[in-house]
């Protein structure tokens, strides 16, 4: 048995498939609409079947590129990295302080060694 999506992506294939095939051949065979009963001249033909896609392909880029610039103008900024950090260190002191001395006793020189990780290394001085 074959899952949903491969059957959905079959289908896909086949469609893109046969309209490729119907472009290359209306492209470069545009008499074949003849069978049709569609009189049309070969240029004005040649001139749609090219026409057509550029048109779909500019309009769906021009339609990316509204949704990606309405999308920048309604999203609010993030918060700075600062705003962050310093909610997350009043997060971990609070629960250092919740717990029993026992429990407490790991996470504080957790906090402790993430905070000796953020200070500068003094140079020693050589005598």
């Amino acid at each position: 048995m074959v899952s949903k999506d491969q059957a959905i992506g079959g289908i896909i294939f086949l469609v893109c498939l046969a309209v490729a095939i119907f472009y290359v051949i209306t492209l470069f065979y545009p008499q074949w609409l003849g069978v049709f009963g569609v009189q049309v001249t070969e240029a004005n033909v040649q001139f749609w079947i090219i026409a057509v896609p550029v048109f779909i392909a500019f309009v769906a880029i021009m339609g990316i590129g509204a949704w990606i610039g309405w999308t920048m103008a309604t999203t609010p900024p993030p918060k700075p990295i600062e705003e962050i950090t310093s909610e997350i260190e009043t997060e971990e002191k609070k629960t250092v302080e919740e717990k029993p001395a026992e429990e407490a006793a790991p996470i504080k020189q957790e906090a402790e060694k993430k905070e000796e990780e953020k200070k500068p290394e003094r140079k020693r001085k050589t005598e």
